[in-house]
C-alpha cells in the first residue's frame, strides 16, 4: 500500500461522538483499505488514492449528524512502497526504542 492518511471525522455535537465516530469507521470496511483508529483519528493505508478518497467520504457521509468536521491529511509516495508500519520502524530505529513513551 502506497497512500497513507490521517482521517479525523467527527460530529459537531456537545455529547458523546463515540457512536458518530463509531459509524465513520465502520463504513470503512466497505472499501479496499486498511485503517487502525486511535485516540485522535484513523489512519488509513490504500492502493489508490481513488480507494482512500472513496472510503474517506464513506466515512464522512456515515455521520448523522446537523454539522459534521472532516479532517484528511495524505501522504502520497509514489516513487516507493511503504506503509505506515514501516514508516514508524524507521522511528523507531533512529531512537532505538519504541516509539512511545515508557510509561504504558
Amino acid at each position: 500500500m502506497t497512500v497513507v492518511a490521517l482521517l479525523s471525522v467527527a460530529p459537531v455535537i456537545e455529547d458523546s461522538m463515540a457512536g458518530e465516530v463509531a459509524k465513520a469507521v465502520d463504513a470503512l470496511e466497505g472499501y479496499d483499505v486498511g485503517y487502525e483508529t486511535n485516540p485522535m483519528g484513523t489512519v488509513i493505508e490504500a492502493e489508490t488514492t481513488d480507494e482512500l478518497f472513496a472510503a474517506a467520504q464513506a466515512a464522512h457521509d456515515a455521520v448523522d449528524a446537523d454539522r459534521v468536521s472532516t479532517v484528511l491529511k495524505i501522504d502520497d509516495k509514489r516513487t516507493r512502497d511503504v506503509d505506515a508500519a514501516r514508516k514508524v520502524d524507521v522511528v523507531e530505529e533512529h531512537l532505538g526504542r519504541p516509539a512511545r513513551s515508557r510509561e504504558e
